[in-house]
């Protein structure tokens, strides 16, 4: 009889122990199927279930992707990609969301949400870093160093940070090598200070693979948290121009280079960020390139790479950028953008007769 009555007490215990488990709150956001708990695709729970979360072709890419990040208590973005959902009418979570990228979670950006059929859509897969990020910077790639310790962020005290540590960190976080490092350039921040000094060689790929030693001193001077501005990555280059400053966008999106196009209105902002982010000055001229067709992205001409501006789903006629650092001199840029108008004018011209001569023969015979 006792151990009836022990029986269904146990019972009567694990389903209190269930019922008292609240659900996710709705459109809370994870990641799945990846390598790390910072790392994997996308998924919103709606009505009581976890599903795909597919964006629309205004996808701001690494500005919701830094808030999905934030909410998972990871790092920085260091990689975004997207594709095709697994097989076409699986039911998931249309998102239409315009994010600002400060946001804690995504249920703070504005949203249009609604379940439906992701029939076309694409899935997001997001790999953020797991114990290290820059806060308070100017873009994604600077701001102050901290560090996750013990589920919270700690900044790092500038005497236990060199060079080996910037360029580890910088990788770590998606960016190119470190440009300037420099205590309180970021503020101070408001958490603890880190209790370790990182004796990086500078060939790591995390910071996790860092050797670490206990500090030498336990305090930190104000003014002393150390910022970082790493370069942005090099995943854009301009071809055909001959020069690094001149040519035909491309843009390394998931494995291969890829034209990049621009609607007529929004080229030069365009233009601009692909010239800030090559460190190659401002935009001198830009006009439609060669025939191909690229993937169209939209930027403010405020971003700090491409990257940070918004993919769109359609394709448009490849961009073409000259910038200010070309080695050729502004007059000469001008006057051979203007040719390249006349040309290809005049051939359009040339072209039109032919065809109309053409035309008017056939008609005759």
């Amino acid at each position: 009889m006792i151990p009836a009555v022990v029986l269904m007490t146990l019972l009567w215990s694990t389903d209190l122990q269930a019922q008292s488990v609240s659900p996710p709150a709705e459109y809370s956001v994870r990641l799945v199927n990846g390598t790390t708990s910072c790392s994997g695709t996308v998924e919103a729970f709606h009505e009581g279930e976890w599903s795909g979360l597919c964006f629309r072709w205004f996808w701001s890419m690494m500005r919701q992707a830094t808030v999905v990040c934030r909410q998972q208590g990871c790092g920085n973005v260091v990689a975004e990609s997207r594709g095709r959902l697994v097989k076409d009418g699986r039911i998931g979570v249309i998102l239409y969301s315009i994010c600002r990228g400060n946001e804690s979670s995504t249920r703070q950006c504005d949203n249009r949400r609604g379940h439906g059929v992701c029939d076309g859509e694409y899935y997001h897969h997001v790999t953020c870093s797991e114990s290290v990020r820059l806060v308070d910077g100017a873009g994604l790639c600077s701001g102050r160093v901290e560090v996750k310790s013990n589920q919270s962020w700690a900044s790092v005290c500038e005497a236990d940070f060199d060079r080996q540590d910037a360029e580890v960190v910088c990788r770590d976080v998606g960016c190119g090598a470190p440009a300037a490092l420099q205590g309180g350039l970021y503020g101070e921040g408001e958490g603890q200070t880190w209790d370790k000094e990182f004796q990086c060689k500078g060939k790591e790929s995390r910071l996790l693979d860092c050797d670490t030693s206990d500090r030498k001193n336990n305090t930190c001077l104000p003014g002393n948290a150390v910022g970082l501005t790493c370069s942005e990555p090099d995943d854009v280059r301009l071809v055909g121009g001959g020069s690094r400053c001149a040519g035909g966008v491309e843009w390394y999106d998931q494995g291969e280079w890829r034209t990049v196009g621009a609607i007529d209105w929004n080229q030069r902002d365009v233009a601009a960020v692909v010239c800030r982010q090559l460190g190659c000055g401002s935009n001198v001229s830009e006009l439609p390139g060669n025939t191909t067709r690229g993937i169209r992205v939209y930027c403010s001409g405020s971003e700090f790479s491409l990257r940070e501006c918004r993919r769109m789903d359609d394709l448009l006629p490849g961009l073409t950028v000259i910038c200010s650092a070309s080695p050729l001199p502004a007059f000469i840029i001008r006057h051979v953008v203007v040719l390249l108008i006349l040309l290809t004018a005049i051939t359009t011209s040339y072209l039109y007769y032919k065809v109309k001569t053409f035309t008017q023969t056939l008609q005759v015979i």
